[in-house]
């Protein structure tokens, strides 16, 4: 019960898991839209992150949900919430 009030309370993202090599670690790759304020052009924007998967739920292809937590390493400070979509 803990782990749903933690999801809730911090910064959720959505995205698809692009590497699995690294032990309980994904790299999940987070696409951001927006119109541009000039142009008035969809623009995409991707960024990775680094996201703990203690127990290796997620493969490449999966889309996951990943938050915001306490650090885990220098560069990881993401956790993995739950898988959506299984490949």
């Amino acid at each position: 019960m803990s782990e749903n009030k933690e999801t809730k309370s911090k910064f959720v993202l959505t995205g698809e898991v692009i590497s699995d090599k690294m032990d309980k670690t994904i790299v999940v790759q987070v696409e951001r839209t927006f119109i541009h304020d000039r142009y008035q052009k969809v623009i995409r924007l991707y960024k990775k992150y680094k996201v703990h998967d203690e127990n290796k739920n997620a493969k490449v292809g999966d889309t996951v949900e990943i938050y915001e937590g306490r650090p885990v390493s220098k560069t990881k400070y993401m956790h993995l919430s739950r898988v959506l979509r299984s490949l």
